[in-house]
């Protein structure tokens, strides 16, 4: 099962968002968990469940660096979410472009 988890200040609308693609997950019949957490939760989340791909909500976009920096050697793609897909709350936009990032195992910004 792949994990995708994102990121923003509270996870009150990442929550919308990660319904959003778990959704479309399920319906795909995809081995893919998404769930959101608040930025303060951040470490310890990565360190203790390995997520496949960390995505930060537009809100957070100032510490994509610094999450880049410190959690980069993991492995997993590190992304902020596409303003206007975010926007939208378009789960399916944005978990293709996770499934993408996991398959190519890059870390990039938008």
């Amino acid at each position: 099962m792949k994990r995708i988890y994102l990121f923003c200040d509270n996870a009150m609308s990442t929550s919308l968002m990660a319904a959003r693609m778990q959704k479309v997950a399920d319906a795909h019949n995809l081995a893919v968990e998404v769930k959101a957490f608040s930025q303060a939760q951040l470490e310890d989340i990565i360190t203790e469940f390995h997520p496949d791909a960390v995505l930060l909500g537009p809100q957070v976009k100032h510490i994509y660096e610094k999450v880049k920096e410190k959690y980069g050697h993991y492995g997993m793609p590190i992304f902020v979410i596409d303003p206007d897909d975010y926007g939208q709350m378009n789960g399916e936009r944005v978990l293709k472009r996770a499934i993408l990032e996991i398959k190519k195992g890059r870390n990039e910004k938008c």
